[in-house]
């Protein structure tokens, strides 16, 4: 469907979620709503199912019964209730009672409808009242289940006026079966009777031919049928015994071979014997050439009974009471039996069979037809009459969901305006010190989360119990304010749905994409002080271990058997003395270049130091800002909900103020009295300590790059050497050793120095 985008009405939109939406505030934007370009539309459809609106009234704006409301479902609603109403405002306001003075009775259906609001209210005792109310078409199903009218076509076993008739309606329902009418009650319709005396009329022919051919038909009278079954039954083993007789005339030596052999009656004999396992394999009787059959001595004791069954039904009948059965005589006896078998397979109306010929030609011969016929068209009349009982509760519901749900399929007015949620928001999630407020039920959270992932939003999918029942359903909920440090699988917290109902709710699936830019801020500082806590545990667990390990070689040593004579392996000191001259050289290097970018630092100046650190803290946190910036930019509510079965027409964007507003954060409340008075708090740390051993440390490298402590040192230097000096001078001199005298003058100035 196309609409254009010209037309006679002036439409007002208002920008939110970054896109043009168009309002519906007046009824003359629902009387030209067909008008509004397509293209402008919030959404082109919705599913039936998820949606916090009233399932009765999406059933009803769903025509097709497809499970989606669609454009042109929607503006059929709407077109066919601005033609039944001549005053809009009860829509406008979304009143759940309609005032009858808003019907327009100037036209032929709001006439029909007028007139069913006013029966409806007389059938519920409120005769006179000016308005229909939600509650009172809410009982129109329950007139109609108790109704024994409805005008569907469909009667019921209530719907008969005496019991003769009550039972011919459930005789036929058990025969060809049932339909439920408008108010769920299982009844028959001019289909099922029509079926049903078919039926009988062909069951009732088909027996009367059977009686007027008795002779063929029943050769056996009311026993034909058994003696057939019986027959049918003993055919394969007769005809198999009187094929062996006549195989062991054309070869006598065959005879041996063809009854059972000595070793079969060895087996059998070793267990208790079975008739149908362990003998009814076996021939009838004894096979011996041109042999009849015997019928009372002789026989395979596994079908004796069956033998003596078929003599009493067939053989009797037809040749006495023999004592033996020759092969032309049952020969005879399938050729009676062929035009009793041919009549069976052209049996017709077996489904009415079970109420015996008698009853049929009994319906057949009255007028019990024409009875139901009756009753059937006096449901109908009312057909019209009921049609417009669902009119009217169709109009009520429409008067107050239409315009919300306009407000949730044309415009996403009551998401981004927030007086009231809109109709996919399920509820509310707390968890972490958070509220969300945007939450939508999904049938699946891994088919959900493959589009929904394109909405750069931080979701969450919790799966919600009741507690106490086994009522379960699951969520995706999303995350704009806060971080996600404490957000991880397994995570519980408390779902309230619309219906103010709480469910126990638990993570178990994160989709994760940036919440705020101030989490990215910290997210570079933070993921430094997990990979620096990882790397310590790692170190620690290693030197734990190696540590263990040496000690185990250790007490092995000590242990019983160990060679006593092996030394201790002794203290290393050349190797820990270069490992604590590593350690020093590191700290040195790091002192030192500390001391030179504090040195540098120190030489700016002051409206220059704080630019440096800004600089510095850019560099750093600035590149995850900058990401993050750009995809909370890009939120989108439209892949969220067309994951759910919706066709949003729009990119209807969550931008940073607006999801602010979707997720609170825990707050005090205002005037509130807070002590920081904490007897559990953790030790502080001797920062002031660490701040001046730190400064006192930096100073000292400065001190070094500048090259005072050098200085000092060179100063300090000609000092011990004097002394040395005199030293050596005081002491007796070797005796090969020349004298030297100091001139006095070269001392003093040393001393003086």
């Amino acid at each position: 469907m196309e609409t254009g985008s010209s037309s006679s009405h002036r439409w007002r939109f208002f920008r939110l979620g970054g896109f043009d939406q168009v309002r519906l505030d007046t009824a003359e934007d629902l009387l030209h709503l067909g008008e509004l370009d397509q293209k402008l539309w919030a959404a082109l459809s919705c599913p039936v199912d998820g949606l916090e609106f009233d399932p009765r009234t999406l059933s009803m704006l769903d025509t097709d019964g497809d499970g989606r409301v669609r454009v042109p479902e929607i503006l059929a609603a709407v077109n066919w209730v601005c033609t039944v109403l001549r005053d809009l405002r009860p829509l406008m306001a979304g009143s759940s009672s309609l005032p009858l003075a808003a019907l327009d009775d100037s036209t032929p259906e709001g006439r029909r409808l007028l007139s069913s609001a006013r029966q409806i209210q007389n059938f519920l005792g409120q005769e006179g009242s000016e308005a229909i109310t939600i509650e009172q078409v809410a009982g129109t199903e329950a007139l109609l289940h108790e109704s024994p009218f409805n005008g569907d076509g469909v009667i019921t076993p209530i719907s008969a006026r005496d019991q003769s008739t009550q039972a011919l309606i459930e005789e036929i329902m058990a025969c060809v079966g049932s339909v439920q009418d408008r108010g769920g009650t299982p009844g028959i319709g001019a289909e099922q009777v029509e079926a049903f005396y078919q039926a009988a009329a062909l069951y009732v022919e088909w027996q009367r031919q059977a009686q007027e051919n008795a002779r063929t038909i029943l050769p056996f009278g009311n026993d034909t049928t058994a003696a057939r079954d019986i027959v049918n039954s003993l055919q394969p083993k007769l005809d198999d015994y009187f094929t062996r007789c006549n195989l062991a005339a054309y070869d006598p030596k065959a005879e041996e071979a063809l009854n059972p052999a000595l070793t079969a009656y060895e087996a059998i004999s070793a267990h208790e014997l079975r008739l149908d396992a362990d003998l009814v394999h076996f021939p009838v009787a004894r096979i011996e050439a041109n042999r009849p059959l015997p019928l009372e001595t002789g026989l395979n004791p596994a079908w004796a009974q069956a033998l003596s069954t078929f003599k009493a039904l067939v053989v009797v009948p037809l040749f006495g009471d023999v004592q033996s059965l020759e092969q032309s005589r049952w020969e005879l006896v399938k050729s009676t039996l062929k035009p009793h078998e041919e009549w069976l397979a052209a049996k017709a109306g077996a489904e009415v069979e079970s109420l015996g010929t008698v009853r049929l030609q009994e319906l057949m011969d009255g007028d019990s037809r024409r009875e139901l016929e009756k009753i059937i068209t006096e449901d109908l009349s009312l057909a019209e009459q009921v049609e417009s009982f669902e009119g009217v509760t169709r109009l009520v519901h429409f008067t107050r969901d239409l315009l919300v749900l306009l407000n949730n399929f044309v415009a996403f007015r009551d998401f981004y305006a927030q007086d009231r949620k809109a109709i996919f928001q399920a509820g509310t999630l707390y968890l972490d010190g958070r509220a969300c407020e945007l939450c939508v039920r999904v049938a699946s959270p891994d088919t959900h989360a493959t589009l929904a992932t394109l909405s750069q939003t931080y979701l969450t999918y919790c799966r919600c119990m009741r507690r106490g029942s086994t009522e379960q359903m699951h969520i995706a909920a999303a995350f704009t304010g806060g971080d996600s440090d404490n957000l991880m699988v397994g995570r519980n917290g408390i779902f309230y749905d619309r219906a103010g109902n709480d469910w126990d709710a638990t993570i178990v699936k994160i989709i994760e994409h940036p919440i705020s830019v101030r989490q990215a801020f910290l997210s570079p500082y933070k993921r430094l002080g997990r990979m620096i806590g990882e790397q310590i545990a790692k170190f620690a667990a290693a030197k734990d271990s190696a540590v263990s390990t040496a000690a185990g070689s250790k007490l092995s040593g000590m242990a019983p058997g160990a060679d006593p004579a092996k030394p201790p392996t002794p203290f290393d000191v050349g190797k820990f003395a270069g490992i604590f001259a590593a350690i020093g050289l590191a700290l040195g290097a790091l002192g030192t270049a500390m001391a030179s970018v504090m040195s540098g630092f120190l030489t700016l100046s002051v409206w220059q130091m704080p630019l440096v650190i800004g600089g510095l803290v850019l560099m750093i946190s600035g590149p995850s800002m900058l990401i993050a910036y750009l995809k909370l930019r890009q939120r989108n509510l439209a892949p969220i909900l067309d994951a759910g079965g919706w066709a949003v027409n729009t990119k209807a964007r969550i931008n940073i103020p607006f999801g602010a507003t979707l997720t609170t954060l825990a707050e005090l409340p205002e005037g509130a009295k807070r002590s920081t008075v904490d007897p559990f708090a953790d030790k502080k740390t001797p920062w002031k300590k660490w701040a001046v051993l730190l400064a006192l440390f930096m100073a000292l490298g400065m001190a070094w790059d500048k090259g005072y402590i050098q200085q000092i040192f060179a100063n300090l230097r000609p000092l011990f050497s004097s002394e040395q000096t005199n030293a050596t001078t005081e002491a007796p001199a070797p005796p090969d050793a020349p004298a030297t005298d100091a001139p006095k003058s070269q001392a003093e100035p040393a001393k003086k120095q």
